[in-house]
Formats: structure tokens, sequence, C-alpha cells
């Protein structure tokens, strides 16, 4: 296979299903993604429709460099992780499920990077055989994490919590500090990590609020708020961004050997 070398490295950026006007399917994916990965990581960014009728694996992994696990109201299918489903878990996107979770692993196989935001942040946990509880707010001692009902977007996305780092740990090194605010627009939530998941970040509450995988090749960081929200000016959202971006530029600068090429190194 023959690749294309881009003048900036492309992110997938996943994409959610919607119903417009409450009768034409869509895909769709927020702005402030496409711009934190454009503006900030300094990559191309491409939406990807979830759904294996149109896309596989192995071709998402061909076509870009990393990817972006996005926010989404549907919450992962709990049979992903072993239980049943439940009113308290919420809407579901199984088409999401069947092709997120194994893109997750496959990255981290390859060691291909990806950024996983809120819904993609749980999708890495369940991705390495974790579970979520599915409804924070409901457990004893947790704070209501969901984003408020009403006001502005201003508003829904403002600075709400603490997360503390662990100390000279992964994130306190991108981050340059031990305790930043985020907001919080989240029902669910990791209940047990997965394999390999080390939880560097939690909520005053107790709340896993940022995670990675031990051991992979590449850049797993992933969090549970949603640093896309004026990525270019918040201070916890810029160097997580920026870091992201260095990986994909270096996995691309990598991975830009033809096979033709790669044989005739060979000869």
């Amino acid at each position: 296979m023959v690749r294309r070398s881009p003048q900036r490295p492309i992110v997938g950026i996943i994409s959610n299903q919607y119903l417009l006007n409450d009768q034409y399917p869509a895909h769709a994916g927020g702005t402030m993604n496409s711009a934190a990965i454009a503006d900030v990581s300094g990559c191309l960014p491409m939406l990807i429709p979830a759904d294996p009728r149109f896309v596989s694996v192995d071709e998402l992994l061909d076509v870009c460099d990393g990817f972006m696990l996005t926010g989404g109201r549907p919450n992962v299918h709990p049979e992903e992780y072993g239980e049943a489903e439940t009113e308290a878990h919420g809407t579901f996107d199984r088409a999401r499920d069947a092709i997120v979770l194994p893109l997750v692993r496959a990255c981290v196989a390859r060691g291909q990077p990806f950024l996983g935001v809120c819904r993609g942040f749980q999708e890495v946990n369940v991705a390495m055989g974790g579970t979520l509880y599915p409804e924070i707010r409901d457990l004893p001692g947790r704070m209501n994490h969901r984003m408020p009902p009403d006001g502005t977007l201003e508003e829904k996305f403002e600075l709400r919590h603490k997360v503390r780092f662990t100390e000279n740990g992964v994130f306190h090194g991108v981050m340059g500090a031990t305790e930043v605010m985020t907001n919080t627009l989240h029902g669910q939530g990791i209940k047990t990590p997965g394999k390999d998941i080390v939880i560097d970040g939690y909520a005053p509450d107790g709340t896993p609020e940022a995670i990675y995988i031990q051991g992979a090749k590449g850049f797993t960081l992933s969090v549970q708020w949603h640093p896309e929200w004026d990525a270019c000016n918040d201070p916890v959202s810029r160097p997580l961004f920026e870091a992201f971006g260095a990986a994909v530029r270096d996995w691309a600068a990598h991975d830009d050997t033809s096979e033709i090429s790669k044989i005739a190194a060979q000869l």
C-alpha cells in the first residue's frame, strides 16, 4: 500500500448519529472538536461515520494517523462489559460500539495514537475489559457530574470541579500541575478499570477523570471531561491537545514509508 503524505497528519474524529428534524438520519460532530484538532493539535480533522456498514477498523487505521474518541449522548451498551441493560443505562449506539471498541484495541496493539473524551474515555476502559457505573450521581458520596439542564453553552461548559493527578505521573507531566479545574458533563463513569488502565486523575468525590494504558507504545491519554471546549485558550485543554498533536505527527512521520520503499530498502 502506498500512503499519501498530507501536509498535516489526519485525525479521525468519531462522529455520532443524530435524527435531524425527527426524521433525517445524520452523522455529525461538534465544531469544537474539529477546532481543537486543527488549531491546537495542528492536524487535519476528518469526521468518521462510526458505523460498520460504512467503514472498517482496518480502513480507518490506514487512512488516519490518529483518532479523537468524542463524547456522545448514547452510552456504551452494558453487554460490552458483561452486564444486563437497565433503564439507568440510558440510550445506546451499538454501531459506534462495533467500530470504536475494536479500534481502541487495534490502536493499542499498533502504537497508533488516540485521545479519548467523555464517552471516548469510557470506551477506552470498556475496550480494555473494564466496566462502568450507569449513573454516578446515584452512588453514595458522589456529586452530580451531569451537564446542567439549563443555561447558555458557556454555562454548561463552565469549570465545575477540580481534578487531581498523580504526583510525577503522566498527566502531571503534560499539564505541569497536579491539580486543575475542569468542566463536567457525564452521567456514567469507571466502575472497574480494564487491563493495563492506569487511573491518573480523580475528581474530589473519587470519580476517575484521567487514564492512560500502561505499556502502550502510543498516546492513549483519555479524560472524562470535555477539553475541546475553548481548547485554544484553556490552560488545561491546550497542553493536552498539543501533546496529542505531537504524538500524531510522530506516528505519521514514522508510518510514512510505502510498502514499495520498504521492499527497496531491504534489497
